[in-house]
């Protein structure tokens, strides 16, 4: 193999910064850093299409370190290659994104080299990868967007999406289920763009992977329909070269690059083993390594002369050539295709089309009502005609979800223009692609049944902690679900989901709420979303009887109401609004000054004012009961000391939704009966 003395230099250079950070900090993973550097600089210097100067280069290729253990690999590269800090809203800065100061403060409060990559947080950083399975499984979104992308926006002379993904990932990652998911939904697709290199080295955190890991991932993956590729050492660099190009040359299938690799190369005594995947080398082994490197052994830190400058002649200069010209073609694109030019404009500054809400339909009063999946179905339906760049899917439940785009086809093999995503049954992988989507600045939503989003979850809170605008819609959303039974019949998903910080959970009341509900999804930029929609019918409120279905924008709003001061407030969501507005009618009828407050979402009422609290939920009224088919844990936060919850506190059961409303007291009889029973209990 060709040794370079300067490729030399700069991949240990990537090494030595990598032990020197794990070591100042006490804390971190040397091992995969220093065995895959050679791997990441080949592939950075050589192949990757990427503009340090421009992180947010939309032609950018996009490099996904799914074995975010290996965090200071990727920081060591923004560091070398003077990728820009992104400040406000994609505006590039001079500044760099990771300074050597904020290496040397690996792993410490605020710092910009947080112990696992977060987007957002570090610029360069295309996705937050910390659980292991979910970055390989946001590349697949991201490669699918790619090609989505250039199906809808390229033009004969005008090739302005052609980017490639590449994700590194280890046993770790390739051990999750949803890496399996996910690399299955690529096979089907036939996602030629994308590339995962896969770095075996036989070590887990346990020890060797001989101790529960011993499939042949190289059959199993051509089995799922990829290419793969070996390289039997990490450190041939003429071998992964070729591997890369044979990537680039394969236009029919997803690639895996299997490269063999010692953890911890050139640290002795602990070469290949846990240790040096899990924690500091020690000093002595550090000097060692650097002893084997050829390195000042006192030295920290250390970033020799040429080592940047070689970055910026390669993957530097390569990719500001590339960006330069895009931009060009781009000037002119928006001459000749301008309508298509602006709609590309507002999908990556995550601006809504015009008239995106002109056909949001409103829905007559009607007693018998529709469920309100079926009045999202024409919502999600009549706003997508208008949203061009709105996608999704469901999985394998477009039949009961309601969330096909019938004007649109689906997403096939070799052919990602339609809109609709068949995901088949695989939530875990759906969930993590719906967000490399939305990274791509698509405007992704995925669907199944609410019970299922515990399938779905470790995506949502992913997705909330990058602060992207995924939609997950769950319908099916209570005991509703009738003789499925229990296991199908969510209870505590709502208080889980609700407790996930900077989500939006949404359970519209009826179908004027549900048009609502998406005036409020549209605009998001920042903020994920949790749809929660009912299979049975729900009446359609007389909105000329009762408050706009505009409320809902303010997460609760005074649905029906009497003079004065009431002496009894009745809170529902979804499907139990209807209860309570009866219950309210019965206490009207008799002289009780009753209130109903719908509530679909907890957490945009918490961002009102206080005084909008206050008007709603005034705390001189104790006397309140909040009524939900789900579990009522955290609903006393709402009706105090002094009220009554009527929820969910076990698992349901199979049997007609009659017969089940009947046993667990969702009735306007029990309504009526508690709200007597709180207007009888002295205030606390």
């Amino acid at each position: 193999m060709p040794h370079d003395p300067t490729d030399w230099l700069c991949i240990n250079t990537i090494r030595t910064l990598a032990m020197d950070a794990v070591e100042q900090a006490h804390s971190g993973h040397p091992g995969a850093p220093m065995a895959l550097a050679p791997v990441a600089y080949q592939l950075w210097q050589q192949e990757l299409r990427y503009d340090p100067t421009q992180p947010v280069w939309p032609n950018r290729d996009r490099f996904v370190l799914s074995n975010g253990h290996a965090s200071m690999l990727l920081y060591a590269l923004l560091h070398l290659t003077g990728v820009r800090r992104i400040t406000g809203e994609d505006e590039v800065s001079q500044e760099v994104a990771v300074s050597l100061e904020d290496i040397k403060k690996f792993r410490q409060l605020d710092s910009s080299t947080p112990g696992h990559p977060e987007y957002r947080w570090t610029s360069g950083v295309e996705t937050t990868t910390g659980p292991l399975g979910q970055g390989v499984s946001n590349s697949v979104g991201m490669a699918m967007a790619s090609q989505w992308l250039a199906n809808h926006f390229n033009r004969p002379g005008f090739e302005l999406f052609d980017y490639d993904v590449w994700a590194i990932c280890g046993d770790g990652d390739l051990m999750e289920g949803v890496a399996s998911e996910a690399a299955s939904v690529a096979g089907h697709l036939k996602l030629s763009n994308l590339c995962w290199i896969y770095d075996s080295n036989h070590i887990s955190i346990d020890g060797s992977t001989e101790l529960a890991f011993t499939e042949d991932v190289g059959r199993r993956f051509e089995a799922y329909g990829w290419r793969v590729l070996r390289v039997a050492d990490a450190n041939d660099l003429e071998a992964l070269s070729s591997a890369f190009r044979a990537f680039k040359q394969e236009r029919g299938l997803p690639t895996l690059i299997i490269v063999h690799s010692l953890i911890g190369f050139g640290a002795p005594k602990k070469q290949g083993t846990a240790s040096a995947h899990g924690e500091a080398l020690g000093e002595a082994e550090v000097k060692g390594a650097k002893k084997n490197y050829g390195w000042p052994e006192d030295a920290k830190f250390l970033v020799p002369d040429g080592v940047r400058e070689r970055f910026a002649q390669g993957v530097g200069a390569r990719g500001q050539k590339l960006r330069t010209e895009w931009e060009a073609k781009l000037a002119e694109y928006k001459k000749q295709h301008p309508e298509q030019a602006e709609h590309l404009r507002r999908m990556q500054r995550r601006e809504l089309p015009e008239g995106w809400d002109k056909e949001l339909p409103t829905f007559p009063a009607d007693p018998k009502g529709v469920a309100s999946r079926e009045s999202s179905g024409k919502v999600l339906n009549a706003l997508a005609k208008n949203y061009p760049w709105l996608v999704g899917g469901s999985a394998d439940l477009n039949p009961s979800t309601k969330t096909y785009l019938t004007f649109s086809g689906p997403m096939r093999p070799g052919d990602l223009s339609g809109r609709n995503i068949h995901y088949g049954v695989r939530e875990h992988a759906m969930g993590a692609i719906t967000n490399g989507l939305a990274l791509s600045r698509l405007r992704a939503y995925s669907a199944t049944f609410f019970i299922f989003s515990d399938y779905e979850r470790p995506a949502i809170r992913l997705s909330s902690i990058m602060e992207i605008p995924s939609i997950h819609i769950f319908t099916h959303d209570s005991i509703g679900v009738g003789e499925d039974g229990p296991t199908h019949q969510p209870v505590e998903q709502l208080a889980s989901l609700r407790a996930i910080p900077g989500l939006i959970v949404l359970r519209p009341g009826d179908a004027n709420e549900v048009t609502e509900a998406w005036r409020v999804i549209a605009p998001l930029t920042h903020q994920p979303v949790v749809l929660v929609l009912t299979r049975q019918a729900l009446p359609t409120l007389d909105r000329t009887k009762y408050a706009p279905a505009s409320g809902l924008a303010k997460g609760a709003y005074i649905l029906a109401d009497s003079e004065g001061t009431p002496d009894v407030i009745l809170i529902g969501t979804g499907s139990e609004v209807q209860l309570c507005v009866e219950a309210y009618e019965k206490l009207k009828s008799e002289g009780v000054k009753a209130r109903v407050v719908s509530m679909p979402s907890w957490e945009l009422f918490e961002q009102q004012d206080e005084a909008y609290r206050e008007k709603v939920l005034p705390r001189a009224v104790t006397a309140r009961v909040a009524v939900e088919q789900g579990s009522s844990f955290g609903w006393e936060r709402w009706v105090g000391l002094s009220g009554k919850v009527i929820g969910m506190r076990t698992f349901g059961a199979s049997a007609p939704l009659k017969n089940l409303l009947q046993k667990f007291g969702f009735s306007t009889e029990k309504v009526l009966e508690a709200a007597r029973e709180v207007m009888k209990s002295p205030k606390r």
